[in-house]
């Protein structure tokens, strides 16, 4: 028998193995390809040519990028999924289970009866390539992070469904002063997250489980995360010695049933495949010649602040800090906006050693010639430099970004700016900033998309940022994520495309994804007349060029747009006309130290992850608490009807006016119970019962019923029920009611009252995939509440043959749950008005908090109500008002209840002027697609700013504490500009 050569070729690496007749492993080897697995796959080959010349052997390739390779050079193909299984079961038989993580795969293989296989669809979130990443973003190897996590002494809750998710979550916790051993070891916890609720989809994880691929190989770090989290022992937790080429060994075997052919013909195959091409579809170029590009440098080069000479300047000057996401920025200005010096440089997760080493060189700079007046901070870690260095003011980016672009521009109508992760748009009316857009949760336009691929393809930003510039040929790869987009990359690569054409399309790439998926412009003219970019991502000349031409139009950008935030909180510094600045002086940053240690807040339920910093002189900044009382002061308890109707519903449990003797009855507190139970409560003390509620929602609770999430996509709201479900069953109660409910009640102001599909049908879900469910009597029956006396009718009969309860009984307390219903809805309507009089007793601002009921729940908000109410504002919900509207045609079909009462607490908002809306939305649900876009509408229509928070199973209140502190800008701004 011949010797067996596997060629495993996956998304980022090529393992090429040899077995000989006995099935010993004779050679292996596991290289990176960068993008180049053919010419990787040849080389490593002819490196064992001297062996294997003139010789008969049998070739199989596999792996997630093996096929093209595969067939261009008409060599055999097998899945991997049958090679990874040809291998398990030839070495290491009784395996239950293999997880399998790649470079951008993660696949679960589920062995006993027929082989089954999960995979990751579209996203890269929790393989090699996010690893990678997350590496990157904290300025480490991969080996280095491994070696961190190892010491690590807590785990933050990281997303890893995406690394921009990640990034955005990674990023306020190493700004403010977050261990990078608890980082690290929190990035591979998301990891195991991403695989175990992402791919058993409900399936459990038990039995001898075999761990593969590269990243599981050679981290450490990684597998402890696995082994503790799966509750593996030594004899369930096999690592085998060749993991990482075991598709590769895989294949090799089943070479054995395949043809031999000479070694030397294979070799050459490969090699003819290496230049193989496709078809590239392409668009036309940035600049048809260098003189086009020189005439549009001269252009924007043209916008400049006068720049003076620090070594000659006398005089006064002032200061201002951009901590920005990933990077840090400073800007020192004379009076007339004349920069003396700048900066701008990553901030290598840890701004404050970045600003200390700058304001030391400042002082420096400035001798006894320059008095620096004032100080400023923006961004991200504001809170952190301005506590660490005692800056005169901490203003947010929104506000910063406009004062810079207005300098430059006094009619500016529409500002842009595209930092590292984060995508900012602010519309100008009047002289203030109106509405806001953010990037939500996607980074694909921005600046660390290109600086990903540049680092991919062995390149830096702003070589490969140049290469573009005068391409003929730009890759059309659409505006996709960036994982997707890595895909579209490699196909043309694969394709013949060069890395010219391939930078030029991402830029291109980038500002589609701005202008289409962020603004969700449909013209040129939805943006402004008066356009001003900024951010380093605009310093790319070739994203710059893609977005005019996009436009259609010219904009500005100044020759400072990487550090406008920290020009502006300049120019801020200066308009506070201090006589002295209490900006750390020189003598005290010799002294100056700075710790930070984790800790948990367990003063109330949300156990908020604090990083207590502590600076020279027993100075103290506490971060990520969400009140004041981790700081020693009481709670701002201002008006909050979403803490109000929490507190109201928690306390409907129990036996109420009944004597409970005909048993325990669970509910599960979630999704519509927030809007029913009420009825349900009142329903079954009446008859007897005691209602039993599942504890409030927890991350404990999530993980404790993740194990059994079906889908990773539906909404959080609806995964935490899975945990809900099973305490009620650890409750050992006698029955669990939650009945299907395709309709809500009708208030009579939409087409029709609809629960949206989740809400109405998770019953179903659970009982077919919470397997706990089996040991109790899980009640999930089709009611219909609005059709009173059919609902009495059907209930009576249910509940004589479920509980043998007499029919006239069952009728009573239907009616008697109705009256509850009611005065529970009266209520929150009366204090809802209680709240608006107080309010305007106390001349306060009120927020309208617009979302479904179930987004009072506190580990679903993660404390926004909290978060709202300390800026001084009053807060009631949508319920509250929506019925003082009546009943108003829509753009789109309005047939959800829960939407209807937002479109009309919207509009009734219009009509007030002290009060603004925050629309809270849930990722992953589908029908608010529609509802944002219809909520702007009607608040822009009627005149009042939109604000939009996204809320997912991850607790970052920074994007949210900007949105907020922007509304407040915006509406100060409007003050004094109609007052």
């Amino acid at each position: 028998m011949s010797l067996r050569i596997g060629i495993d070729i996956g998304s980022t690496t090529v393992k090429v193995v040899v077995l000989d007749e006995q099935n010993k492993l004779l050679f292996r080897s596991y290289e990176r390809h960068y993008s180049k697995a053919r010419e990787r796959s040849v080389e490593t080959l002819r490196s064992i040519r001297d062996k294997l010349a003139g010789q008969q052997v049998r070739m199989v390739i596999t792996g997630s990028a093996g096929l093209g390779v595969a067939k261009a050079a008409g060599i055999d193909f097998v899945q991997e999924v049958y090679a990874t299984a040809a291998a398990v079961n030839q070495y290491i038989p009784g395996t239950d289970a293999v997880i399998e993580l790649g470079g951008e795969d993660a696949k679960i293989i589920f062995f006993g009866g027929a082989l089954e296989e999960r995979m990751n669809g579209s996203c890269a979130g929790g393989t090699g390539a996010f690893i990678d990443q997350m590496a990157t973003l904290m300025n480490v190897s991969v080996n280095e992070l491994d070696a961190l996590s190892l010491k690590h002494e807590k785990i933050y809750p990281i997303a890893s469904r995406c690394g921009v998710f990640a990034k955005s979550d990674i990023q306020p916790i190493l700004n403010q002063g977050g261990r990078k051993e608890d980082v690290a070891a929190s990035i591979f916890q998301a990891v195991v997250d991403q695989t175990v609720a992402g791919l058993t989809q409900g399936r459990q994880l038990k039995g001898k489980i075999v761990f593969l691929g590269g990243p599981l190989h050679f981290l450490m770090g990684l597998r402890e995360r696995f082994v503790e989290t799966l509750q593996l022992d030594g004899e369930h937790a096999i690592f085998p010695e060749d993991g990482d080429c075991f598709a590769g060994i895989g294949a090799a075997l089943c070479a054995s049933d395949y043809a031999e052919h000479p070694f030397d013909a294979l070799l050459k195959k490969l090699e003819e495949s290496v230049d193989h091409v496709g078809l590239v579809d392409t668009m036309p170029p940035l600049f048809t010649d260098p003189a086009e590009y020189d005439a549009f440098l001269a252009r924007h080069n043209a916008m400049h602040p006068p720049e003076v000479d620090v070594s000659a300047y006398t005089g006064d000057a002032w200061l201002g800090i951009d901590a920005g996401s990933t990077t840090t920025k400073m800007a020192l200005i004379t009076n007339d906006g004349g920069l003396l010096y700048t900066y701008y440089h990553s901030n290598l997760g840890n701004p404050v050693a970045i600003v200390l080493e700058q304001l030391k060189e400042i002082y420096r700079l400035c001798g006894n010639r320059i008095a620096i007046r004032g100080a400023a901070v923006t961004g991200y870690g504001e809170d952190l430099i301005k506590n660490a260095f005692s800056c005169d003011a901490g203003l947010v980016e929104t506000v910063a970004h406009y004062n810079a672009a207005r300098h430059f521009n006094p009619d500016v109508d529409f500002i842009i700016d595209i930092g590292g992760q984060d995508m900012k748009c602010f519309k100008v009316r009047n002289g203030a900033v109106d509405s806001i857009l953010l990037n939500e949760a996607c980074s694909s336009g921005c600046g660390s998309f290109i600086e990903t691929f540049a680092k991919a393809l062995g390149y830096n930003i702003a070589e490969f940022a140049k290469l573009g510039l005068l391409a003929q040929h730009p890759v059309n790869l659409g505006s996709r994520c960036t994982v997707f987009m890595n895909s579209s990359v490699k196909q043309a690569q694969k394709d013949g495309a060069s890395v010219e054409d391939i930078s030029a399309g991402l830029s291109i790439s980038i500002v589609k994804n701005a202008v289409y998926k962020v603004i969700r412009a449909a013209s040129a003219d939805d943006l402004g007349r008066h356009i001003v970019v900024q951010g380093g991502t605009f310093h790319n000349d070739a994203v710059l060029r893609a977005f005019e031409q996009e436009l259609g139009r010219d904009v500005t950008r100044p020759t400072i747009a990487g550090i406008m935030g920290a020009f502006g909180a300049a120019l801020a510094a200066r308009d506070l006309r201090l006589d002295k600045s209490a900006l750390l002086d020189a003598q005290a940053l010799e002294t100056f130290s700075h710790t930070a240690r984790p800790a948990t807040c367990n003063l109330c339920t949300n156990h908020c992850s604090l990083t207590v910093n502590t600076f020279d002189g027993g100075r103290r900044f506490l971060s990520g608490n969400r009140c004041s009382r981790p700081l020693g002061k009481e709670k701002a308890e201002n008006p909050d009807l979403m803490n109000y109707k929490y507190k109201k519903l928690r306390a409907m449990q129990g036996k109420g006016n009944g004597s409970g003797v005909r048993g325990r009855i669970g509910i599960p507190f979630g999704l519509n119970m927030y809007e029913n139970l009420p009825f349900w409560f009142a329903f079954f003390t009446r008859l007897n019962f005691e209602v039993v509620l599942s504890p409030e929602s927890s991350r404990k609770l999530y993980l404790k019923g993740q194990h059994t999430i079906p889908s990773d996509t539906v909404c959080y709201p609806a995964k935490l029920l899975h945990g809900h479900v099973e305490a009620l069953v650890d409750a050992g109660v006698d029955a669990v009611w939650y009945p299907c409910m395709s309709y809500n009640n009708d208030e009579g102001i939409g087409d029709n009252h609809y629960n949206c599909p989740v809400v109405a049908y998770y019953p179903e879900l659970l009982a077919a995939n919470v397997p706990a469910l089996k040991q109790t009597r899980f009640l999930d029956p089709y009611v219909g509440l609005w059709r009173h006396k059919d609902f009495e009718k059907r209930v009576a009969q249910m509940m004589y043959d479920t509980f043998d309860i007499p029919k006239r009984e069952t009728a009573a307390a239907a009616r008697a749950a109705y009256e509850a219903y009611d005065a529970y809805v009266h209520d929150v309507r009366e204090t809802g008005k209680q709240y608006i009089a107080y309010a305007r007793a106390h001349d306060m601002p009120i927020i309208v908090a617009c979302g479904r009921p179930y987004h009072i729940d506190p580990e679903i908000n993660h404390g926004i109500n909290d978060l709202i109410t300390s800026f001084g504002f009053v807060l009631v919900t949508e319920d509250a008002l929506s019925y003082l509207e009546g009943y108003a045609p829509r753009k789109v079909l309005n047939q959800w209840t829960f939407q209807s009462r937002m479109y009309n607490a919207a509009r009734y908002v219009c009509t007030q002027p002290d009060m603004q809306v925050v629309q809270l939305v849930s990722f992953g649900c589908g029908t608010d697609a529609i509802t944002t876009d219809e909520m702007r509408s009607i608040l822009e229509n009627g005149g009042k700013l939109y604000t939009q928070l996204k809320i997912d199973d991850i607790s970052n209140l920074g994007a949210v504490k900007i949105r907020v502190r922007s509304l407040m800008a915006a509406m100060d701004a409007r003050k004094h500009r109609d007052g």
